[in-house]
């Protein structure tokens, strides 16, 4: 989970997410236009950390439940998943080529361009990357943030042999 300083750290990340997602995804596009890999993009569900496997259960049951249940079963099961942890949403690249697969965190590509040195060490804070904020228009400055996004995306393509960071 992202720890952010102060309110208005979160603020400025929250305005940077779309656009990141936005220019990786394009950037991905281009690379995948020029590469021997394939790519398909999976939503996934990140669960707090801790929450116990009984709950979990419990949430994916009640879940199955939803789809086959009466009006009236219903409304009582999303009170009961209302009450559950909720899971956050996590957006995949798979990459194929032959024999290899290799999954990208897409999340985690959009937090590398739009924070200083990410990842950080568990108890830190978080760092807008300034450079991506064109201060005369209080603004994304999207040429940076496309450089920026095009540059982690590259990294990924060349180093897909091995695990890597942004």
């Amino acid at each position: 989970m992202l720890k952010f300083a102060h309110p208005q750290v979160r603020q400025l990340a929250d305005q940077l997410m779309q656009p990141a997602l936005i220019r990786i995804i394009d950037n991905i596009r281009k690379q995948l236009d020029s590469s021997d890999w394939q790519g398909t993009y999976h939503e996934t569900q990140l669960w707090p950390e801790g929450m116990a496997e009984t709950v979990l259960h419990r949430f994916k049951a009640l879940q199955a439940q939803l789809s086959s249940a009466t009006p009236e079963a219903a409304d009582e099961i999303r009170d009961e998943l209302a009450q559950l942890p909720q899971p956050f949403p996590g957006y995949e690249l798979h990459l194929t080529h032959d024999e290899q697969v290799r999954i990208v965190d897409v999340w985690e590509l959009c937090y590398c361009v739009c924070f200083e040195q990410y990842p950080v060490a568990t108890e830190e804070a978080v760092t807008i990357d300034q450079s991506l904020i064109d201060r005369e228009i209080n603004d994304v400055d999207w040429l940076v943030l496309d450089r920026k996004a095009k540059s982690i995306v590259e990294e990924v393509f060349t180093n897909l042999g091995a695990d890597t960071e942004c």
